[in-house]
């Protein structure tokens, strides 16, 4: 909500985002536009989280000389994160420009698998799937019935549900080629464990939500470039202050009415390192915000207390996948599609390959993906060179492996999340945050956004 004129002022807060992540900074961005006094604290010098470039990484040089910045993680978007194109467009980031639309697409090497057709949604999914190459009469058929299944019931399904368990009607080659690579894109966790619940709401929004939802998104600027320092940017343009370097060391819940020349201060405000604000958004990750959070509660009054250490016991319930990437490098690479779904297996654990010199890198510079990634790196990097040379035929030179390994949470079935709100004045926001999707971008700019506009309503509670 953006107020106006009296309205705007009377409602203004002085407000603290603590991380510089998608979320933190899509919920400074909000709270911008809706007339609050943000200020965002980064205990680091990089923006974006767990998805920007590797500033320290800029001077990284190719076999042959040639200078490349490279992402912490390959990461794509789909045409139904409606809420993060909107936000990079209002930061200044023009999508056309910094993404590649292309159809959705689940290609081998070899040309099998699924490539959605450019018509209007839903036809675009309809004419994929009975074009799929490699798939029977058998196959198609139990995907469309499948599909117009989970239409019928509104998209939804019972909590308790797996993927798996969703999709065993379908045949071996359906969920090995379809469903097993989708649901690991899309949740990283594999369809054994994963949510049907939430991977639902995702094919939904994809086939059903927008024109053009289904689209992916693939970027050709590296990933600070393609919202966090916009959005760094425009925050410092429109009055809101960013402190980088700035790790918080005391969180503490303001029990006196105080006043100084910016705001005024009600009781139940906070004070971060004896600076007051009069809510606090956490935009850190889930175990940072309940180890920050544990030491606050000690100083807390009871009922805040209790609030607190409730919120950081869902936290602590939370478990986390990792996720690989594996950058490798020849003069001669170059793929047939800048994305290529790879058959994954234990020795050949990578399920995506990005084709960087088609996405406005240097050419021949591949990214392999092994989502919820398991083992040491060393072993990761040898099975995905060996993997490289059995599926593309490729002998590649090994350049950089970037493991988080707590990329995302696990996102299981039933699973409760943290809400946003966790005390009077106090709030959290991330992918990890109770919401709609998985960890994703569109999560995390979902959370942060929807948190920021709670933010009146949190204050007076």
């Amino acid at each position: 909500m953006i107020w106006q004129g009296h309205e705007q002022k009377a409602h203004a807060l002085k407000v603290a985002i603590i991380g510089a992540g998608w979320a933190g900074l899509a919920a400074a961005v909000t709270a911008t536009q809706a007339g609050h006094s943000a200020t965002v604290l980064e205990a680091t010098h990089a923006y974006g989280g767990r998805a920007r470039a590797l500033k320290s990484l800029q001077n990284c040089t190719l076999p042959d000389g040639t200078p490349v910045t490279l992402d912490n993680g390959q990461h794509i978007l789909i045409g139904a994160y409606t809420d993060t194109l909107r936000l990079m467009r209002q930061v200044g980031v023009n999508p056309d420009d910094a993404l590649l639309s292309l159809p959705m697409a689940l290609q081998f090497p070899d040309g099998q698998g699924l490539r959605f057709k450019s018509w209007p949604t839903p036809l675009d999914a309809l004419g994929g799937i009975l074009g799929a190459r490699g798939w029977s009469f058998s196959d198609k058929a139990s995907l469309l019935r499948a599909a117009l299944g989970w239409q019928r019931k509104g998209f939804s399904c019972a909590a308790s549900l797996s993927v798996a368990d969703l999709c065993c009607g379908l045949t071996a080659k359906v969920n090995a080629e379809l469903i097993d690579p989708l649901c690991v894109s899309a949740l990283n966790t594999p369809a054994s464990r994963a949510s049907a619940e939430v991977f639902l709401r995702v094919l939904r929004d994809a086939l059903f939500g927008v024109q053009g939802g289904s689209r992916l998104l693939l970027p050709r600027v590296d990933l600070s470039a393609l919202f966090p320092d916009a959005a760094v940017a425009w925050l410092q343009q429109n009055g809101a202050q960013v402190r980088p370097g700035h790790r918080v060391q005391s969180l503490q819940m303001q029990r006196e009415v105080q006043e100084d020349r910016q705001s005024k201060l009600r009781a139940g405000g906070w004070q971060l390192d004896g600076e007051p604000f009069d809510a606090v958004i956490l935009a850190t990750s889930a175990s940072n915000a309940a180890i920050a959070l544990m030491n606050s509660a000690s100083i807390a009054t009871e009922s805040v207390a209790i609030q607190i250490q409730q919120w950081a016991a869902l936290c602590q319930t939370l478990r986390f996948e990792a996720i690989a990437t594996v950058y490798v490098w020849a003069a001669e690479a170059r793929l047939a599609q800048p994305m290529l779904t790879l058959r994954s297996r234990s020795q050949h654990p990578a399920q995506f390959v990005f084709d960087r010199g088609q996405l406005g890198g240097p050419a021949g510079l591949l990214a392999f993906v092994v989502s919820a990634a398991e083992g040491d790196r060393a072993t990761l990097e040898t099975q995905v060179l060996a993997q490289a040379q059995a599926q593309l035929g490729m002998t590649l030179h090994l350049l950089q492996t970037v493991v988080e390994k707590r990329a995302t949470f696990a996102c299981t079935p039933a699973l409760q999340r943290p809400p946003a709100r966790i005390a009077p004045g106090l709030l959290a926001c991330g992918d990890y945050v109770d919401g709609p999707y998985p960890a994703s971008l569109e999560g995390a700019v979902r959370s942060g956004m929807a948190t920021a506009n709670a933010l009146p309503a949190c204050h007076a509670a």
